[in-house]
């Protein structure tokens, strides 16, 4: 995804621009993994060239020193990294973060995510419960940043009859977005445009649309 990313740097229209790593929805898969996700980010933004600082938040309470909200004030793009979602969105709402990320997206700030990353950043977000048998689904807010849009990350992993029962089980209204691996969507405002290797599935209500690189659909 190095060309991708290389574009949303493009798009801060600063020479160097300064990157924030998030890796917090990695800290319940353990600390080295939490590290690995934090290192891999930094490396792979300073190697296109931006000034790269990794915040180490893992749980709510990391946020009380207000460094990493200083950090994310600053930063010209956010990335935050995959793991698990329903960590990453109790530690966003339950702290100064969610916030602090809201604001920076208002005054320009580009926000990337990356699986759970991705998922929290749309209004409606599929909790991951510990058990194979998760049906029926159940969903909660995440940060909005997408109105009434559902994320469903990994989507070419999973067989298509089990992605259509949870765009079937989507709150009423709500719009499922599948995003294939090596796959992103880029969006502004209602317009969003397929960048990678493979498709992106929008489910609306029972209504099944295909878009692939270069593409552009609304939401």
């Amino acid at each position: 995804m190095a060309e991708f990313d290389r574009g949303l740097l493009d798009l801060t229209g600063r020479e160097r621009p300064r990157v924030v790593i998030l890796p917090t929805a990695s800290y319940p898969d353990g600390e080295d993994v939490f590290r690995r996700w934090a290192a891999l980010g930094a490396d792979h933004f300073r190697s296109l060239g931006a000034e790269v600082e990794p915040v180490f938040v893992r749980q709510a309470a990391d946020v009380a020193d207000g460094a990493c909200i200083q950090a994310i004030g600053e930063a010209d793009l956010v990335y935050l990294s995959g793991g698990k979602p329903d960590h990453l969105i109790r530690v966003l709402t339950t702290s100064g973060l969610g916030p602090a990320l809201l604001e920076a997206h208002a005054r320009g700030a580009i926000l990337a995510g990356c699986s759970a990353g991705a998922m929290v950043l749309a209004e409606r977000q599929m909790e991951m419960r510990r058990r194979l048998l998760f049906w029926p689904l159940r969903w909660r807010s995440g940060l909005g940043l997408v109105p009434r849009v559902a994320v469903v990350p990994h989507y070419d992993t999973w067989p298509e009859p089990v992605t259509a029962l949870i765009a079937f089980q989507a709150p009423r209204g709500a719009v499922v977005v599948g995003i294939d691996e090596g796959t992103a969507v880029v969006g502004r405002d209602v317009a969003w445009q397929v960048h990678g290797q493979a498709r992106v599935t929008v489910w609306r209500g029972r209504r099944r649309e295909r878009y692939r690189r270069g593409d552009v659909f609304r939401l």
